[in-house]
């Protein structure tokens, strides 16, 4: 239930970027979300020592969080260099 977790917050924090950055290409959207869902979950199993297969403790979702944005942040910053 912890592994699903993790993934819907990134999934859902991903979404949350591209309605923020007003992005309609719906391939970007979608890395983003991807992007979002892999940092949650390996942040959260990362943290929780692999735990979160049955149960997620609240420093896991925590960890998930700021995975999901640090990643989320890292793309930003890469797909930026990459323009230019």
């Amino acid at each position: 239930m912890g592994l699903v977790i993790l993934i819907v917050i990134g999934a859902v924090l991903g979404w949350l970027v591209t309605i923020i950055l007003n992005i309609e290409d719906a391939q970007r959207v979608g890395m983003h979300i991807l992007i979002g869902s892999g940092g949650s979950l390996l942040a959260g199993l990362a943290i929780s020592s692999g735990e979160a297969v049955t149960s997620l403790s609240p420093i896991g979702l925590f960890a998930g969080i700021a995975g999901s944005g640090i990643g989320l942040v890292l793309y930003r910053v890469f797909q930026r260099t990459e323009i230019r």
